[in-house]
């Protein structure tokens, strides 16, 4: 039987790794030094085969017929259920690794408590993004106190990428009220219990890289219900136009 809920938990995990997954391979080429390129174009690889594998059992759980490849470049933007950060522009460097270790420090805890859900499937995925998570993480934690910690020109935009997106990582810990009964089973976790772990971690970091965490306490939210910002649909369009201007072709 089809699960609605379960079907939106999945696109939020799923969406979330195919945009951050694609913005990251915008820097395919264009890398400050060739290793960091390379280590980008992997980061994306790991994002979006995790999203691969969401969006197949998203697929399977909501009954209609539709794939991850269905799910990914045959709907439109308000249908996407990520979170906000995901899709901002990829910026400049900076922005990618503080995107990158605030995300992926998200994600490692997430799928740390995922990897012990009921549901085999989303335990099983769980599990091996888990330590795919883990790497970004310490590549990412390494480039910020790199940054922090270097030149004051490398300092000052360090500082600007975190207070950019600061605004945007409290929704990561916005619980959906469609997944109570979920994490009532075990099934998905409640985020809100997350945060304080994530920002323990994160303040140690930022405190070693030299790095003030934003006195920000509002935060934006809308992606996790289709309300997003003017990016996602520039992004999407340029995601899709292949699939969508050849429907039903295979390679």
């Amino acid at each position: 039987m089809a699960s609605p809920a379960l079907f939106n938990a999945l696109l939020r995990l799923g969406d979330d790794r195919l945009v951050l997954g694609h913005r990251t391979s915008e820097w395919c080429g264009h890398g400050p030094v060739l290793e960091e390129d390379i280590a980008l174009a992997n980061i994306a690889l790991d994002c979006i085969g995790q999203a691969n594998l969401l969006l197949q059992y998203a697929g399977t759980v909501e009954g209609v017929g539709r794939d991850q490849d269905e799910l990914a470049y045959f709907r439109d933007a308000i249908e996407f259920r990520n979170a906000l950060i995901c899709e901002l522009p990829k910026g400049d460097f900076g922005v990618t690794i503080a995107r990158h270790f605030f995300h992926g420090l998200f994600s490692v805890l997430q799928w740390e408590a995922l990897s012990r859900s009921t549901d085999t499937t989303i335990a099983g995925i769980a599990a091996k993004a888990l330590k795919e998570s883990r790497y970004h993480v310490r590549h990412a934690g390494e480039w910020v106190i790199r940054l922090g910690d270097g030149t004051e020109e490398s300092h000052r935009r360090a500082q600007e990428a975190v207070d950019y997106l600061w605004p945007y990582t409290g929704e990561l810990f916005m619980q959906p009220a469609d997944e109570a009964d979920l994490v009532s089973a075990g099934i998905t976790v409640d985020v809100t219990a997350l945060e304080s772990a994530w920002r323990a971690r994160v303040g140690d970091v930022l405190r070693r890289a030299t790095l003030s965490v934003p006195d920000i306490n509002w935060m934006q939210r809308g992606g996790r219900d289709g309300r997003h910002t003017e990016h996602l649909g520039h992004m999407l369009a340029e995601m899709q136009i292949v699939a969508r201007s050849h429907p039903g072709a295979g390679w």
